[in-house]
């Protein structure tokens, strides 16, 4: 039986007089895969940043599996096995893939120094493994700039995968995918959750891939939480189809 693995409970974030989220109250079973919805502006990558401890909350709290996260810095919550990944990426352009995937490893040394760092063989071959799981394997020794938009997000993905995260949330993965392969990355996802048991909180603008990918979707809207369920009934929920898509 599956329990809340994160928590979010009564949440609102400012900034100056600006509102951006308002009495925020969901939940994300562990081993689950949920979605987050909502158009422009509507305060979803301001949530993400505040479970993870970039921004300070106002009001009410955040727990991860139990323990209140809502004062801790984001090291401290990285270490928990709460992660996330971002809509621009944050990888090493002049560094291979293989060495990006290298440097995401706990404990170890970063930036410049890492590119003649030596590391365990074991580092070496979890590396190229995930890098076979997103598809990037046989581009593993080419510099992570040379990569497409949507190759440096799977790298990012995958680098994330590296730290072995309990929870992962993801800021729009298909964003700036070939449309040719956005099916083949919500496979990935699905293996991601099947197979290494990572619970998946993704915010997307695909509603095709979000409706296909996601058990339960949360939507936003001007900051407040407007509606969730199921994918079938979200997709027919007129609220979101007026504030998601525009009022007629």
């Amino acid at each position: 039986m599956s329990y809340q693995q994160l928590e979010v409970r009564s949440v609102c974030k400012r900034f100056g007089g600006v509102v951006a989220n308002n009495n925020i109250t969901l939940s994300v079973p562990q081993g689950s895969i949920i979605g987050l919805i909502g158009p422009n502006g509507s305060g979803k990558t301001t949530l993400f940043n505040s479970i993870v401890g970039y921004h300070p909350i106002d009001k009410g709290y955040i727990r991860f599996e139990g323990r209140e996260i809502s004062s801790m810095r984001v090291p401290k919550i990285a270490r928990m096995g709460l992660l996330r990944t971002f809509q621009q990426t944050h990888i090493y352009g002049k560094m291979t893939c293989v060495q990006n995937m290298q440097i995401s490893v706990p404990h170890t040394s970063g930036g410049f120094r890492a590119m003649f760092s030596k590391y365990p063989p074991e580092v070496t071959d979890k590396a190229e493994s995930l890098l076979e799981f997103v598809g990037l394997y046989m581009k593993r020794h080419l510099m992570a700039g040379d990569l497409s938009f949507g190759q440096q997000k799977l790298l990012e993905f995958a680098m994330a995968l590296m730290n072995e995260p309990k929870l992962l949330l993801l800021d729009e993965p298909t964003a700036g995918i070939n449309p040719t392969l956005i099916n083949g990355l919500i496979e990935r996802l699905k293996r991601t959750n099947a197979d290494l048991g990572i619970t998946l909180f993704v915010i997307e603008h695909n509603m095709r891939a979000i409706m296909n990918l996601a058990e339960h979707i949360y939507c936003l809207a001007h900051g407040e939480l407007l509606t969730s369920g199921p994918p079938d009934q979200i997709q027919n929920d007129q609220q979101v189809i007026d504030a998601y898509l525009g009022a007629k």
